[in-house]
């Protein structure tokens, strides 16, 4: 097993072997944008143009996210996740969902020397 935990969103890792896929993993988060920004994002709407606190708020609430499914992929023995995707909804108008999803698996550093790709 390798020391660092590996996140990619392709479905193959260059370089590492798959020796095992543990299954799907996900971290999940749920942020209300409050009070104080929807003023804010509000006014700075009228002007046109991007809505910073909301930007800011959405960055942060991937990393979480992100964080989150590190976590739950340790927790179920992975070393890493493969084809990391997000996702994101709205609810009750006033609370975003962000979702970071993909396959936990443990991998390992392929020592062979690298080839052609073959797809049959």
């Amino acid at each position: 097993m390798t020391n660092e935990f590996i996140v990619v969103s392709t479905p193959y890792l260059p370089g590492y072997r798959i020796t095992k896929t543990i299954g799907f993993t996900w971290g999940l988060i749920v942020r209300s944008r409050g009070l104080g920004r929807n003023i804010t994002a509000g006014l700075r709407s009228l002007a046109g143009g991007e809505i910073h606190e909301y930007t800011q708020l959405l960055n942060q609430s991937r990393e979480e996210a992100l964080a989150r499914l590190k976590e739950h992929a340790t927790s179920l023995g992975a070393n890493a996740v493969i084809g990391v995707a997000f996702d994101s909804s709205e609810t009750g108008g006033i609370m975003t969902e962000v979702l970071a999803y993909g396959t936990a698996g443990v991998v390992e550093k392929d020592t062979a020397p690298a080839g052609p790709v073959r797809l049959a």
